[in-house]
């Protein structure tokens, strides 16, 4: 009999915490941000809660330096770190197709896999903002048809670099042969975007290559996520669309010859939990309050594209225009009018909930009543497991840790133990052979 299907949980690490103002508290990291042994701290957290894996996110221009911490270390470098700090937990970086090259990106996550023994994991993605274009000597992004068709060709080029050593290809024998040549081959990879002749530089990873992830929202990202990942990121603020996305990517897999089953799909989540509801209630109207409120207004005019500025913060907000109304970007302003009809927010509490997560689901309560909804969401078909956001670092990650994963090991949703050395081996996935298809 197979093993009782159970949740899974990657920890995403950004700044002082996943809130907009979690910075401007006076007790928040935001000294340490620039030391590496903080992040080795909530890795270690990470893997006190027996956690999948830590991510990072990543971004090739500073934006708005005045609203707060974004990016400080480059997270690969911090890996490098993070790695030798811990002994199971996975570590998953987001890497750009846009800007790297295929060997570029193949060398160095190979080479993390060999520093970790087998926990890296790739976030793919193609990047998004004309300003990281001109940091790296382009004018304009390329178009979005174009990203992605380089992204496609980009995975296909760095798979073929991981194989280009045998697993079996060190000989170390001192005698005088290191390799056995016939087990190290170029890949004479000539395509649209990329000429690669290989071989790679660094013998085959211990996991063979390392863990695909991806976020698909839009089409073409649902297509890519569903020919290459082995782990999806998504962005559902709801019960309905985390199954609605759920849905058609499972379906995705299926038509791309792939087994669902074997690919996970983890939203992501945000947690406020008190040991009473009204006590975490509490904690998040005490960041929300931090929220620099010029600022918080202009970002909700972009998204719903009109002057907010005199709005008052402390009663409901006012009528919108409906989603068939509206001529600005959908996804965001959908996500806005969700809130608003199953919350009834006020201002204040709109900003906040945006500032924390954006469109990500958020859940506040006690661990019992947050380990109600993530078994809901379980069950539902509408996730795998989840990328927890902590709002606040390090506390959300800690008591996510110390108050919600005991309740869903209690319920038998979650391991008690890892039982695998490898991030393959706690997401379930077997270590591919030379040439398997995703």
């Amino acid at each position: 009999m197979s093993a009782p299907r159970q949740l899974h949980f990657n920890a995403f690490l950004m700044g002082c915490g996943h809130h907009g103002a979690a910075w401007r508290r006076p007790q928040s990291p935001i000294e340490q941000l620039g030391d590496i042994s903080f992040y080795e701290r909530l890795a270690r957290s990470a893997e006190r809660g027996l956690f999948d894996a830590v991510f990072f996110a990543d971004g090739q221009a500073v934006g708005d330096v005045s609203t707060g911490p974004r990016w400080f270390l480059e997270p690969l470098t911090a890996m490098a770190a993070m790695a030798r700090a811990t002994s199971r937990i996975g570590l998953v970086s987001t890497v750009s197709a846009t800007f790297y090259t295929p060997f570029h990106a193949a060398r160095m996550l190979a080479s993390l896999d060999h520093i970790s023994k087998g926990r890296i994991g790739w976030n793919v993605v193609t990047s998004m903002f004309d300003a990281e274009a001109r940091n790296h000597g382009m004018n304009v992004l390329p178009s979005h048809d174009q990203r992605y068709s380089r992204a496609a060709e980009f995975i296909e080029a760095a798979l073929k670099l991981w194989d280009s050593w045998e697993d079996d290809a060190l000989v170390l024998d001192r005698g005088g042969l290191y390799v056995d040549p016939a087990r190290v081959r170029p890949i004479g990879h000539s395509g649209e975007h990329f000429r690669v002749d290989g071989p790679l530089t660094v013998p085959r990873p211990p996991q063979g290559r390392p863990v695909l992830f991806q976020a698909g929202a839009s089409v073409p990202g649902r297509e890519l996520a569903a020919r290459y990942a082995e782990g999806i990121y998504a962005v559902a603020y709801d019960l309905a669309s985390g199954q609605e996305y759920y849905q058609d990517v499972k379906r995705r897999i299926a038509v791309a010859k792939r087994d669902p089953d074997t690919v996970l799909i983890m939203p992501g989540l945000v947690t406020y939990v008190g040991s009473t509801q009204a006590q975490a209630r509490a904690k998040q109207a005490e960041v929300d309050a931090l929220l620099p409120t010029e600022q918080s207004l202009a970002q909700l005019g972009t998204f719903v594209q009109q002057d907010c500025s005199n709005w008052d913060l402390d009663v409901p907000v006012p009528p919108l225009p409906s989603l068939a109304g509206f001529t600005g970007p959908q996804g965001r302003y959908a996500t806005i009018l969700r809130i608003i009809e199953a919350e009834q927010p006020t201002v204040r509490q709109l900003l906040g909930r945006l500032a924390a997560g954006g469109g990500h689901c958020t859940m506040v309560g006690t661990p019992e009543q947050v380990a109600d909804q993530i078994e809901l969401w379980f069950r539902s078909g509408a996730a795998d497991g989840f990328n927890v956001m902590p709002p606040l670092l390090p506390e959300s990650l800690d008591e996510f840790v110390d108050r919600v994963i005991p309740v869903l090991q209690r319920r038998g949703l979650f391991r008690t133990r890892y039982t695998a050395d490898t991030l393959r081996g706690h997401l379930g996935l077997e270590r591919p052979t030379i040439g398997a298809a995703v």
